[in-house]
């Protein structure tokens, strides 16, 4: 590591295992793999397990999720943690020309997704080993984070049953915060993404002649204004969120008054209650805007993020274990909340548990943010992430005295 980067603290991470991190990080980079489709990456992530003597590893799970299992002790009355790392990368273009760019067109590893795995797998080689923890281990390696899909899927496919945690844990670098540093908080952290589209049904007819239609679109451009009320009188001022309409489309023509109009959007929040109040808002305002005007609307709102609830004594655990690796002075145990939104929020909704930011750097690529086409995963940082996850598991699996 360079100087500028503050070795791990109580956790020895040999020289020679960050080297493979680096070494398989940058495979991944290469060759970056989408959605459920990342085949040649779980199979080189079960192959590695295995390899490091993973007492079970187990494949397919939610189509291409990997699960590997370390246990030490009767697992029948220890406790059991899950740790979790996302597998998948971007549909867009990386823009960096160093050696491990991508070398598949339209791809590109821009969410430092690479990192992630690279990271377990690397505590997984140590926890193989290790002698010092008494517990059960779940290493959960998922596919699809970037849809939201995958986190759903590994549950829907039994993963809490086959496999129960007492709690589960996540990690994400984070562009802009300085490599040493971690950053969480409790309760809500990142927020909820839905989307919705409002499908106005009118009359149209020739431009010249408005009065024998039903104009979709003035119905379009009142529900548009009254969805920016939804925020500002619907809820309430200590919380946040946001509802973007970002498309609008017709089926008519320069000189036609459409029959249709379609307005699609984003909403974003980091409750459910917000959520249930902003879909149902909309739905009363868009039926009654078009029933005003001799229109109809149907209104389609699916969720696609649930926010990202972290959990108080996981929190804790957290921040106590980040501490021990790099300083109480390099913890915020009080981070911003976060608009953007993450798959692990599933696994939150079922099992306790919390997700934390491992800083990736200010500078260069790796200062860049995160989906940014010139961004890459800070390989300075890796070492410090395996730090964290044996350290956790050594603070939550202790040796019985």
């Amino acid at each position: 590591m360079t100087g500028s980067v503050p070795a791990p603290a109580g956790v020895d991470v040999p020289e020679a295992l960050v080297d493979a991190m680096r070494s398989w990080r940058r495979d991944f980079h290469r060759h970056p793999e989408l959605g459920f489709a990342v085949d040649a990456t779980a199979a080189k992530v079960a192959g590695l397990l295995q390899d490091f003597g993973v007492d079970d590893v187990h494949t397919g799970i939610g189509g291409t999720g990997v699960v590997g299992v370390i246990r030490r002790g009767d697992a029948g009355s220890t406790p059991s943690i899950g740790l979790r790392a996302d597998m998948d990368a971007l549909p867009i273009s990386e823009a960096n020309t160093f050696d491990h760019r991508s070398q598949v067109d339209g791809r590109f590893h821009g969410c430092g997704h690479d990192g992630h795995t690279a990271m377990l797998l690397g505590a997984a080689q140590l926890l193989a080993s290790d002698h010092h923890f008494a517990g059960t281990v779940v290493l959960i390696f998922q596919p699809n984070e970037e849809n939201g899909r995958g986190a759903q899927a590994m549950i829907a496919d039994g993963l809490f049953k086959r496999f129960p945690v007492d709690a589960v844990f996540g990690l994400h670098n984070m562009p802009g915060l300085a490599v040493g540093h971690f950053e969480t908080r409790v309760g809500s952290m990142m927020s909820s993404e839905d989307l919705f589209e409002i499908v106005i049904r009118g009359r149209g007819g020739h431009a010249s002649m408005p009065e024998h239609h039903i104009d979709p679109v003035i119905v379009a451009a009142q529900i548009i204004n009254g969805l920016q009320t939804i925020v500002s009188r619907s809820v309430p001022s200590s919380e946040i969120a946001v509802v973007s309409v970002t498309e609008v489309l017709t089926d008519g023509a320069r000189n036609i008054v459409p029959s249709t109009v379609t307005i699609r959007g984003d909403c974003r929040s980091f409750t459910e209650a917000t959520r249930a109040t902003i879909e149902r808002r909309m739905g009363e305002i868009a039926a009654g805007v078009a029933a005003a005007h001799g229109a109809q609307a149907e209104v389609s709102y699916t969720s696609e993020f649930v926010p990202l609830v972290n959990t108080e004594a996981e929190s804790a655990a957290a921040v106590a274990a980040a501490r021990a690796v790099v300083g109480a002075d390099r913890v915020n145990p009080a981070c911003a909340l976060w608009a953007a939104s993450e798959d692990f929020a599933r696994m939150l909704a079922e099992v306790p548990g919390c997700y934390i930011n491992l800083g990736n750097g200010v500078d260069g690529p790796c200062g860049k943010s995160l989906h940014n086409p010139n961004y890459d995963f800070n390989d300075d940082a890796a070492a410090l992430g395996v730090a964290y996850w044996v350290q956790l598991v050594h603070d939550l699996l202790p040796i019985a005295s």
